[in-house]
């Protein structure tokens, strides 16, 4: 019975929250509509966009680096990493999809902050352009939701 059992949830507010987004610029279209998402997500939220920071890196595979430096930095409450990797001729794919996550868990692990999953991971551009801001939503905007409810909720659990 969760009536009587004490629970602990995030909320969806980022006033005084320092949120930086690490975004690809390999299949810039699809990203930057994921990027817009986001940051849209973030304002409507309370983040300041004064306390927005965008990092831009080259593709997918150096998210976890750019989101790494920005985590040693020590000055965010919560990172998002948007990219966009498109299914091609060749295994390419999936080693760049499987490290990103990886190294995109790895920084949440070792700096204990969160970072929202923001890459698509998609079989054709068509269902990245779906879910970029077209009838699947804006995953980016997701992302920075989750950003913000686990920055609420960790800070919550740490008071």
């Amino acid at each position: 019975m969760t009536g009587s059992t004490p629970q602990t949830r995030g909320k969806y507010d980022g006033q005084g929250l320092s949120v930086a987004i690490v975004a690809a610029l390999f299949n810039q279209r699809i990203v930057s509509q994921l990027l817009e998402g986001a940051l849209d997500c973030l304002r409507a939220n309370g983040v300041d966009p004064g306390d927005t920071h965008v990092v831009r890196v080259p593709g997918a595979w150096e998210i976890p680096q750019g989101l790494e430096e920005v985590a040693a930095l020590g000055k965010v409450d919560a990172l998002i990493a948007l990219g966009a990797v498109i299914r091609g001729e060749t295994a390419h794919f999936d080693f760049i999809c499987a490290e990103c996550a990886r190294g995109v868990g790895r920084v949440a692990s070792k700096y204990r902050l969160p970072v929202a999953f923001g890459v698509l991971t998609c079989e054709t551009s068509q269902q990245a352009e779906e879910r970029a801001g077209g009838k699947m939503g804006n995953k980016g905007s997701e992302a920075a939701l989750s950003a913000l409810e686990m920055a609420s909720l960790l800070q919550q659990l740490r008071s």
